[in-house]
């Protein structure tokens, strides 16, 4: 199973890959700047989180635009990726009226793939100025908190994933779970 990251200059974006090696995939770290026809042959994409803010600066998002159109495969977008995707399929991201930093708890409304298996509420990491304030055409939210309404989202067509927190870090439970289902739908949609 090949899964690589795009890097879209989040702190954490070693860790990303780190979680994808652990769990046996075949990983590497791809620049945002990247184009598609040079990825190869993948199984799913992961866009990381990172330093722009999507909510007032989505060009810094390199070319998660173009990895979106192209890709036939499943996409999990963490944080900015996620921001940037809610954005380019017509939703929006804006600055959070609570950012949040830190420990917090979310509330599963939803599997959607990625929490099968898991408890309805779990204790994440967060990291955000911006966050998802409306979902795009055909999207459904699977998680929130008491700050933010969309801390998970997921097509309703396609195999795309979003996460507002961070799973590949180890303040997250069941992190690697999240990361194993993911690697689960890779695995259905070869």
């Amino acid at each position: 199973m090949r899964v690589h990251v795009i890097d879209n200059g989040g702190q954490w974006t070693h860790k990303e890959w780190r979680v994808l090696k652990y769990l046996g995939a075949e990983t590497r770290i791809i620049p945002n700047t990247t184009p598609f026809a040079e990825i190869g042959k993948v199984d799913g994409l992961v866009l990381s989180g990172g330093a722009p803010r999507v909510g007032l600066d989505a060009n810094a998002m390199g070319r998660n635009g173009e990895y979106l159109d192209l890709a036939a495969v499943p996409v999990l977008g963490i944080c900015a990726g996620h921001q940037f995707m809610a954005l380019h399929f017509g939703g929006d991201a804006k600055p959070a009226a609570v950012p949040e930093f830190g420990k917090a708890r979310i509330m599963i409304a939803e599997d959607g793939d990625l929490f099968t298996g898991l408890p309805r509420e779990l204790e994440v990491w967060e990291s955000h100025n911006d966050e998802v304030t409306r979902l795009p055409e055909g999207f459904v939210a699977l998680a929130r908190n008491e700050n933010c309404a969309v801390q998970a989202m997921r097509s309703t067509t396609k195999p795309l994933y979003g996460l507002q927190f961070h799973p590949e870090v180890e303040h997250t439970q069941h992190g690697s779970d999240i990361f194993r289902n993911f690697l689960g739908v890779c695995e259905k949609w070869r």
